[in-house]
């Protein structure tokens, strides 16, 4: 019989002997070995780094809570997650163009980008709006121009995303008027809407009314969709725009999460039972550089919401306590200098969410550091994820990662440090407070500022920016978005607004400020407004007069 072996005397053992030699030979780089959460990373990871560890009550059996090791039993052995390059530009018939060219390519999901009027709630002839119309995603104006957007795309046979928040009733409001009117029913209508107002407040700013009101909108698309949409996501809550203006992969975790706890609360405020719409909350997530610790990263947040709502909210139905998450590549790791480089790094940071078993990729093209993509960029992006899938044998295990002493150290790791984060924000009275008192913005804030210090000092490198630079040529081969498009949706908006009938457009939006100023679902009215082909900027002009807009508080960090 073996005698068992003392690893932590090996270890011991291994540092007196093999190991120094080395070091007084060839010692290692001078650089601190951390993640950029800060955490501190170990030389070597052993089994007694993950002894406390109790199998099924921290990682369990994929499916089953708490759901660390994936949400489905077969994950990618069942199928593949859903590959949706987002994508919109200029005017709806050009991105209708792209939309098909993609789905020939393979993709098998649609995910929307609208131009900054749409989101804001501004029509594209608002003088603000001057310069911006279809610059960095479509403009959509009326339901006339949604219909042109999925002209011969049947709406029963895609699942679409789009990235819409303060104005995300209102866009999905247009999608459910198309599909009616392509005879589809809405029982069948599979995707998602963003609806994701919190993290616009603190990170990427296009908000339009106060938080309150805001919450009640969003509420009252989770009511509206429980029964009539029982397929469609109701909210994507978003770590990635918060990673993106320079939270730590900690951050991303514990403000994502501590959104998420804020609209499940508000909803159960509203009078919804948390299990009638639990299972249709959906997360979105970055996928950055830092490849074992976005893989830990991802396990922890399955790990943690799931605890959250079992444990907190009380949910009583599995599907209830499942984070599904949506992943994109970091647009803010891409660099101008040597762009065929961002190739290799959405490669990488592709691979690190299917290893952390995401439901839903969008993979970033090479020149997205300098505008929208190319069709030959976007090509290369989606064959990135087609390659992973079918070459690289990844998606033939569940979880392989599963079990790495190292990863699931880490795993546990962020795990502490968000949950940290989210005790300290529940103290503060919770995300609203947190985002009002400029807490979650200084955080995010302070990270971004040490991040980028490190990145001048050369303490962490960029291959191409800050560390073997090359001398190289402009790049030329950019996607312009000509000042015509703006024109051109000019006379569009001003044809809708002739043709349509005035006076029922009137009569829809004065029945929307009225119910605006109860306690009515908003929702029946907003769609009665879109099939009336008011524009956006009139729905969102009526809320405004009886909601109010949000003004920014200076945060001073």
């Amino acid at each position: 019989m073996k005698s068992k072996v003392d690893l932590r005397k090996e270890l011991h053992r291994w540092q007196q002997t093999t190991l120094k030699k080395v070091l007084e030979r060839s010692p290692e780089r001078k650089q601190s070995f951390k993640t950029t959460s800060d955490i501190e990373l170990k030389r070597l990871y052993m089994p007694f780094d993950i002894e406390e560890m109790e199998y099924m009550e921290e990682l369990g059996l994929p499916g089953e809570y708490p759901f660390t090791r994936g949400v489905q039993p077969t994950m990618y052995r069942g199928r593949f997650w859903t590959m949706r390059q987002y994508a919109g530009f200029a005017t709806a018939e050009e991105t209708n163009k792209r939309y098909k060219y993609l789905l020939k390519q393979g993709q098998t999901g649609l995910s929307v980008a609208f131009d900054l009027p749409t989101q804001i709630g501004y029509d594209s002839d608002h003088p603000l709006c001057a310069g911006e119309v279809g610059k960095v995603g479509v403009a959509i104006d009326s339901l006339a121009d949604m219909e042109i957007l999925f002209d011969g795309i049947p709406l029963d046979k895609v699942s679409t995303s789009m990235t819409i928040n303060a104005t995300a009733a209102m866009l999905l409001a247009m999608y459910i008027a198309v599909a009616e009117k392509q005879g589809v029913p809405l029982d069948q209508l599979r995707g998602t809407i963003q609806n994701d107002i919190l993290k616009e407040y603190t990170a990427r700013g296009t908000y339009i009314y106060p938080p309150k009101e805001s919450m009640r909108i969003i509420t009252d698309i989770f009511a509206f969709c429980k029964d009539r949409l029982p397929q469609w996501n109701t909210i994507s809550i978003s770590g990635y725009h918060i990673r993106e203006a320079g939270s730590s992969a900690v951050q991303e975790v514990a403000f994502t999460l501590a959104d998420g706890i804020a609209y499940v609360k508000a909803a159960i405020e509203a009078g919804l039972d948390v299990d009638s719409f639990a299972r249709r909350l959906s997360f979105f997530f970055g996928a950055h550089n830092n490849f074992l610790e976005e893989i830990a990263k991802f396990r922890a947040a399955r790990r943690m919401w799931a605890k959250i709502m079992r444990e907190r909210f009380g949910a009583k139905k599995p599907s209830s306590w499942m984070l599904r998450f949506h992943t994109q590549t970091a647009g803010c790791t891409l660099t101008a200098q040597q762009p065929e480089n961002n190739v290799v790094r959405v490669a990488f940071q592709a691979l690190a969410a299917v290893l952390g078993g995401t439901q839903s990729l969008h993979t970033n093209s090479r020149d997205e550091a300098f505008a929208l993509p190319t069709e030959e960029s976007v090509t290369i992006a989606l064959r990135t994820q087609q390659i992973i899938a079918y070459e690289s044998g990844v998606a033939d295990i569940v979880d392989p990662l599963g079990g790495s002493y190292a990863i699931e150290a880490l795993t546990e790791q962020i795990e502490e440090r968000a949950t940290e984060y989210i005790q300290k924000i529940d103290e503060m009275g919770g995300a609203i407070k947190a985002i009002e008192s400029g807490f979650i913005q200084r955080e995010i804030a302070n990270s971004a500022y040490k991040y980028q210090k490190e990145i001048e000092e050369k303490e962490r490198i960029i291959v191409g920016l800050n560390e073997f630079t090359v001398e190289e040529s402009p790049f030329t081969d950019i996607l312009k978005i000509s000042p015509e498009v703006e024109r051109y949706q000019r006379e569009k908006l001003n044809k809708v607004r002739s043709q349509r009938d005035s006076q029922r457009v009137k009569d829809s939006l004065k029945r929307l400020k009225e119910a605006a100023q109860g306690t009515e679902n908003l929702m029946p009215y907003i769609l009665e407004a879109v099939k009336s082909y008011a524009t956006l900027g009139e729905i969102a002009d009526a809320l405004r007069e009886v909601f109010g807009e949000y003004k920014e508080h200076t945060i001073i960090t």
